[in-house]
């Protein structure tokens, strides 16, 4: 059988680290694409080779076309071909009114979450079709249809044209064998509600959902794997929303 080679873009920290520790205990060997903390993602790393699998890790943005070249340049050769990519890595920029809102954090929201989203799916599909098969996983957001008014309405347009994408790759690459899903989290207590100036802001949001309480990142990581797996191989163009009700 051949080697499960999954490229996780955002995967050193957060929802994305469980994501990659999920899908090498599934067999997956793991391609790690972290922007900033090398030491985290190295972490990451080595938990994927206790699970068994092989890893790789590599510094890029995902926004950068370049850096996007060489990340599945470097799965390729050290891992073997890339049959799978989760679309993680994203950004929030400040909480806030879209008045107050900085242009500078606009355009970081968007080259991040659309742009590097666009850039790293077009690679995999320029990489999977002639081959015949492969599987897309891109991380949305609940943001996506709640709007999330007072906090960062730019992050949820830029997920909802997540969720628009992951329709319409979904029906082009069908015919070549390519499954693309999305999972759109919920409330998740992660690092990155701290780095948005509000550590409690999970916790404290426990009494808007309906399980009252936040979520986990390992439950976001179980839905992608289940995408990602034979058992949904009937799933495509699919926004599997884990939310806790929401």
């Amino acid at each position: 059988m051949k080697r499960l080679v999954t490229v996780v873009t955002g995967g050193g920290r957060g929802i994305g680290a469980a994501i990659c520790r999920r899908l090498a205990a599934d067999g997956h060997d793991i391609v790690i694409g972290y922007v900033h903390d090398t030491r985290a993602a190295e972490a990451v790393a080595d938990e994927v080779l206790e699970a068994g699998a092989r890893s790789v890790t590599v510094r890029m943005d995902t926004s950068v076309e370049a850096d996007v070249e060489r990340l599945f340049a470097t799965a390729e050769e050290r891992l073997g071909p890339v049959t799978g990519l989760v679309n993680n890595a994203g950004v929030t920029g400040p909480l806030g009114r879209l008045a107050d809102t900085a242009t500078a954090d606009l355009r970081r929201v968007v080259d991040v979450n659309l742009l590097g989203t666009l850039l790293c799916a077009r690679r995999a599909a320029q990489l999977m079709a002639p081959r015949g098969s492969g599987v897309i996983v891109n991380i949305s957001s609940v943001a996506a249809t709640l709007g999330s008014p007072g906090d960062f309405v730019h992050y949820a347009a830029t997920k909802a044209a997540v969720d628009t994408f992951t329709l319409g790759l979904a029906k082009e690459l069908g015919p070549d064998g390519i499954r693309v899903n999305a999972v759109a989290p919920g409330m998740i207590d992660t690092e990155m509600q701290e780095e948005m100036g509000d550590p409690e802001r999970a916790r404290r949001a426990a009494g808007t959902i309906p399980l009252r309480r936040p979520g986990r990142a390992e439950e976001i990581a179980a839905a992608v794997a289940w995408l990602m797996s034979p058992d949904a191989s009937y799933a495509s163009g699919a926004v599997l929303r884990v939310s806790g009700g929401r």
